[in-house]
């Protein structure tokens, strides 16, 4: 295990607080576990914008009665080989359908996939999660071990 090194933070009142009230919401032991997980999250977003491997969602809500909206979107996901991973697509009711993709890629070319069926005519809700592949905490880039 990593050894610990001991920090201190000045914050206002009314924001340590909030803090407080959202950890414990969140179920978290203490302040340092939560601000340990707040500062993973801060690097994992530098390590994203850099163009690292990283694994991500893309949740969709969509029309499916928009002309050709599901045939575009599964399209999409044909032409974007290997790094479409799973589709899950449920219908949530007469109207509209749910489809959460996962992927694994260099985080530009996930963002950019995304961006193309966010965009699309039709597409009514959309996020784009993306995480660490796990290859940068095996210091092998390519995702192998």
């Amino acid at each position: 295990m990593t050894e610990l090194s001991r920090t201190g933070i000045s914050l206002e009142q009314d924001l340590l607080a909030g803090f407080d009230k959202l950890i414990a919401r969140r179920g978290y032991k203490n302040r340092s576990e939560a601000l340990r997980d707040l500062i993973r999250e801060a690097l994992l977003t530098e390590e994203v914008d850099s163009n690292q491997p990283v694994v991500g969602t893309l949740t969709l809500v969509y029309d499916h009665h928009v002309p050709n909206l599901s045939q575009k979107l599964t399209e999409a996901q044909h032409h974007s080989g290997a790094m479409v991973l799973a589709a899950t697509h449920v219908h949530l009711d007469h109207h509209y359908c749910l489809e959460v993709i996962i992927m694994k890629g260099r985080s530009n070319e996930i963002q950019e996939i995304a961006d193309r069926m966010l965009a699309m005519r039709g597409v009514d809700l959309g996020k784009l999660v993306l995480t660490n592949s796990g290859a940068a905490l095996r210091g092998d880039e390519h995702g192998h071990s």
